[in-house]
């Protein structure tokens, strides 16, 4: 009994400092889950993504549409907060384990970092990927995580953001 009891106290206080009550219920009770609506510049939503941990990584999937045809680089950025026109305000990439950027960079990648939007004629597209580094925990600490969508490709290897341009949709995760 006083191991459980010891557990409890060390998982309550690991979870404390970083989330609300609300959001450590939640997790305490396996509901790893939080959506973001996507917006432009303007503040109209184009799309939702939704952060959900599964089996020690992050699952993101993103729906956007309204975009400019072609490819954009997605990331997660590492503070909950999209102040337009240029959304400089999510900070960097989320990267909790301090690699450099990029899938093909040997220092890297970010745990932040997902592959690009590839946007049809119509301006949609639907992408599932995981994120093997991190934790629901990590993504949503103090300052939480938004999602950023670019105006470039992201080349997957150029730190610290892949040469993706400038920053053209922004959304910041809540947990659900």
């Amino acid at each position: 009994m006083k191991r459980v009891a010891m557990g409890a106290i060390a998982v309550a206080a690991m979870l404390g400092g970083c989330a609300t009550p609300e959001q450590n219920a939640r997790y305490m009770a396996g509901h790893y889950r939080a959506q973001a609506d996507i917006v432009n510049p303007a503040g109209e939503k184009i799309g939702t993504a939704v952060a959900e941990e599964v089996d020690g990584a992050i699952r993101v999937i993103v729906e956007a549409g309204n975009l400019p045809e072609g490819p954009h680089g997605t990331h997660i950025h590492a503070i909950g907060k999209c102040t337009a026109p240029d959304f400089a305000s999510a900070g960097p990439h989320w990267n909790p384990t301090t690699h450099q950027h990029g899938k093909e960079n040997p220092a890297g990648p970010h745990a932040g970092d997902m592959p690009n939007l590839d946007v049809a004629a119509g301006g949609r597209d639907r992408t599932i990927f995981t994120l093997p580094g991190g934790t629901y925990q990590q993504l949503l600490d103090e300052d939480g995580a938004a999602i950023v969508i670019h105006a470039n490709a992201d080349d997957y290897k150029t730190d610290p953001s892949g040469n993706s341009g400038g920053r053209i949709a922004c959304g910041v995760f809540q947990a659900m």
